[in-house]
């Protein structure tokens, strides 16, 4: 008489296949396995089946009870027709009983990650352009050592196919246990997602989920940026540094401060891509992120002075960040301040209260330039500047609400100047 049994031929202390032995008797046994896996601890050595102690074990348990009901139906069926029973005929029932498609090499998260990322020279983007932007393949190799990294700690590999509803709760679940910001797990969950469509549109089998996985962003309420105010920039400008590098991360900061430019685009700026118009300097710069040419107007006499003749020396970005707290420390701009900064214990960010020295970082220079000169100057002209192409966009990026009462009295004020500036009309005069 044929019987069904489940087993486990490994014992550690991580997740194992359950494997499934198939008996006709005479000598005639196979054996596969079912797809299935289980901590060895939550296996039954009684009963042979998952132990009722959680509600993904009752629900396991229900599905190896199916299989194996599944399994003796169809052998009943298919011995009556003569069909040739063996390990190959096993492994497809399984497929059949749970309509399961084979998973191949290429339907794994990992190996179509590391094929957009091989691809990426000769892919297609907006505009009709070709070739993904360097930031861009830099977020797609960031993304795949996450994924490594949840691997490690799932104990499996990853393939599309269950990349389903529960599989993206768990994942943004450990994201936020790992200690990761709003912000960045909502952009992980959109890259999981182009992932999983860009495979489906190449015709690999994915999840019916994966048009639904989408990303989010923190509440205009939870955002925390930080600026550096004109008087606080001034009191950088007037403070003294006898260490060289502390000197020369002034001069950045300084620099950064009156360009209005991403730390990546500020860092690679050279004497070259300024020039005089007239008797006013300008800077001129191709941003890295968006491809847009910029032109920005350097106005303040100590980053002129700067630019002539003490261009500072190139430094990273991390060290950048490194020196300007201790810069800001020094000119003492301490206001005690909301914002994230990481744990040293856990490496992750954390909300607080801090000095503001400790919170300043090279993204700061730009917020700062934009939202000083914020409702001083038309918000389209700064954005022509900053590179923002839409004012939701720009207001957002400075945490700043559309202020229509403000606006209308911009639209007064601006409204009289031109009418004020009206020529003259002369009458002639007769004279006598």
């Amino acid at each position: 008489m044929a019987s069904v049994k489940y087993r486990l031929k490994a014992k550690e202390n991580k997740p194992v296949s359950i494997y499934i032995r198939l008996s006709l008797g005479r000598g005639k046994e196979y054996e596969t396995k079912t797809g299935f896996n289980i901590t060895p601890t939550d296996w039954s050595l009684k009963t042979h089946l998952p132990k009722s102690n959680s509600t993904e074990n009752k629900q396991l348990n229900i599905d190896l009870k199916e299989l194996e009901s599944f399994i003796l139906g169809r052998l009943n069926r298919d011995s009556a027709s003569n069909v040739l029973i063996d390990t190959n005929w096993l492994k497809n029932v399984i497929t059949d009983c749970f309509g399961r498609v084979e998973k191949t090499d290429e339907g794994l998260l990992l190996n179509y990650i590391d094929y957009i990322i091989q691809t990426a020279p000769n892919r297609k983007i907006t505009g009709g352009k070709i070739g993904l932007a360097k930031r861009t393949v830099m977020g797609y190799v960031t993304f795949k050592n996450l994924i490594i990294k949840y691997q490690k700690k799932i104990g499996k590999q990853i393939h599309l196919l269950e990349v389903d509803r529960k599989f993206v709760e768990e994942f943004t679940n450990w994201l936020f246990q790992d200690g990761l910001g709003t912000n960045y797990v909502g952009k992980n969950l959109d890259k999981l997602g182009a992932v999983c469509r860009d495979a489906k549109a190449l015709g690999i089998k994915t999840n019916m989920y994966v048009d639904s996985i989408k990303g989010f962003s923190e509440k205009d309420e939870d955002r925390h940026i930080v600026t550096l105010s004109f008087d606080e920039i001034k009191q950088i400008e007037e403070t003294q540094f006898t260490s060289k590098a502390l000197e020369n991360a002034k001069k950045w900061l300084l620099i950064g401060c009156s360009i209005g430019q991403r730390g990546s685009d500020l860092l690679k700026l050279k004497s070259n891509d300024f020039r005089y118009v007239d008797s006013t300097l300008f800077l001129d710069v191709i941003q890295q992120k968006t491809k847009k040419g910029i032109t920005v107007p350097i106005l303040s006499e100590t980053v002129i002075n700067i630019i002539e003749n003490e261009m500072p020396h190139p430094i990273s970005e991390q060290k950048l960040n490194e020196y300007v707290k201790e810069v800001c420390k020094t000119a003492q701009i301490d206001e005690m301040s909301t914002g994230k900064k990481v744990d040293p214990k856990t490496k992750t960010r954390r909300l607080g209260n801090y000095p503001k020295y400790e919170l300043v970082a090279s993204h700061c220079f730009r917020r700062s330039f934009a939202t000083n000169y914020y409702k001083s100057i038309p918000t389209p002209i700064i954005m022509t500047i900053t590179g923002h192409t839409r004012e939701s966009t720009f207001l957002k990026y400075i945490n700043k609400k559309e202020d229509k009462d403000e606006n209308a009295k911009l639209f007064a004020k601006y409204f009289s100047e031109m009418t004020t500036k009206k020529e003259p009309k002369f009458k002639i005069v007769k004279t006598a």
